[in-house]
């Protein structure tokens, strides 16, 4: 049985119960869950003061969140082992800096969801907010390994400084993804917004949609029309996994282009050709 914690009402402040970590808290009974100190406004309380606690993680290791989330933040803040399934919506920095294991969100996280995230897969049913899986600021490293799947739509800063890893977003997505791309792979399904791969390095960007035709920057040059082996690899990874892909994706061919020249220039976006 898993450790269920339930909201007994939404809170009028944010909540973050980063210390509430599966690797601790599948050692304890749920009477000791339920006197995880969690921080409420500028007061340390007890999680019981807004969490029925029952079960155990000792078994699955799986915790269970239940309720509207949307004021819980720092779920899964460095999440190392086991599953942790939110049934509803959750707040920011969900999965931040995750090492491992696996994160379901069953509704819409808030911004910096999978922030600096080095392992682990996080999968949000919903949408997601600004700076998923992106460096927080003055850190020069985004997602440094694991996979992002959102099923919705990304807001602005997607992947800003990602260094390896893998995004997948059904969608749309705002404004500059993949800003500062050091390596790694973005996959978007949806439209983009402006200046997507700004001062990329290296890396792979591809936007498979062909409805809504990207504007990219003039820093980029068109090189070639491909059909690359590693995207096939990808795209059937992600059908494993339940992941909604477009159809024709898998044989269709790709614009090439290569940049950002303001920087070393070896990025590359991949652009699907319309048929």
């Amino acid at each position: 049985m898993p450790l269920v914690l339930t909201l007994r009402e939404s809170p009028s402040l944010s909540i973050e119960v980063d210390a509430v970590r599966s690797e601790i808290v599948r050692e304890q009974t749920a009477d000791q869950v339920q006197a995880t100190l969690i921080q409420y406004g500028n007061r340390r309380v007890p999680l019981a003061e807004f969490f029925a606690v029952s079960g155990s993680a000792g078994d699955d290791q799986q915790v269970i969140w239940v309720g509207d989330c949307s004021r819980v933040k720092r779920i899964g803040e460095r999440h190392a082992v086991g599953r942790i399934l939110i049934e509803g919506d959750a707040g920011m920095h969900l999965g931040a800096e995750m090492t491992g294991g696996e994160i379901t969100v069953r509704g819409n996280v808030a911004d910096w969801a999978g922030a600096q995230m080095s392992g682990g897969r996080l999968r949000i049913e919903g949408n997601a907010g600004s700076c998923l899986g992106a460096a927080y600021r003055g850190a020069t490293r985004g997602i440094t390994g694991g996979e992002i799947l959102v099923s919705g739509s990304a807001g602005d800063e997607l992947g800003t400084a990602m260094r390896r890893g893998l995004i997948a977003v059904a969608g749309s997505v705002g404004h500059a993804a993949g800003f500062g791309m050091i390596a790694g792979s973005l996959m978007l399904f949806g439209s983009v917004g402006r200046h997507t791969g700004a001062g990329m390095k290296r890396g792979s960007i591809t936007l498979f949609s062909t409805t809504h035709r990207p504007e990219l920057l003039p820093t980029f040059h068109h090189a070639s029309i491909e059909q690359p082996t590693f995207l096939r690899v990808y795209l059937r990874h992600l059908e494993r996994l339940g992941f909604p892909l477009p159809s024709g994706c898998l044989t269709a061919s790709y614009d090439r282009y290569n940049g950002d020249l303001i920087e070393l220039g070896k990025g590359e976006i991949l652009v699907r050709q319309c048929e």
